[in-house]
């Protein structure tokens, strides 16, 4: 088992086989030692979103910050099924989050800080990366956390 999902084991978390959806998407594209990850929602390990809706309506920010924090992991599912070990993830260059925003919501930081604090907690410095938290008023599905990534590799 690799450190990283050892990490993950540790604190209760478990990365099933990540569930294809549609076919003129991908997960993941990679381009050299870069990951491209597609955006991710707040899926279990069965495929089914944990949460629906806006921060700051339906949605709490702790429930928001735990959608970020599940999104991480099913993003996390997508990198493991492409590479095949967590521990070729070199860095975290870049996280683009969307949070499904109620009018008169501002605090998309907070709820992003649910994925980044998981990656500093699995990947230590190599897991502080740049990040951009977008407010907007819909998601697909009604999910309230969209997240693509940026992944650096290392070589085999």
């Amino acid at each position: 088992m690799s450190v990283v999902e050892t990490k993950l084991a540790s604190l209760g978390i478990e990365l099933p086989t990540k569930i294809l959806k549609g076919r003129a998407i991908v997960p993941c594209r990679q381009v050299g030692d870069l990951l491209f990850v597609s955006g991710h929602g707040p899926e279990d390990n069965d495929g089914n979103l944990r949460f629906r809706g806006q921060v700051g309506g339906e949605v709490s920010v702790e429930q928001g910050y735990e959608a970020a924090r599940l999104t991480g992991i099913a993003l996390l599912r997508s990198i493991r099924d492409h590479i095949g070990d967590l521990d070729r993830v070199g860095f975290i260059v870049k996280a683009l989050g969307f949070v499904n925003s109620a009018p008169g919501f501002f605090d998309q930081p907070r709820v992003m800080n649910g994925f980044s604090d998981l990656m500093a907690e699995l990947f230590g410095t190599n897991g502080v990366h740049a990040r951009s938290a977008i407010g907007t008023s819909a998601l697909p599905l009604n999910q309230p956390v969209e997240i693509e990534l940026i992944v650096a590799l290392r070589s085999q």
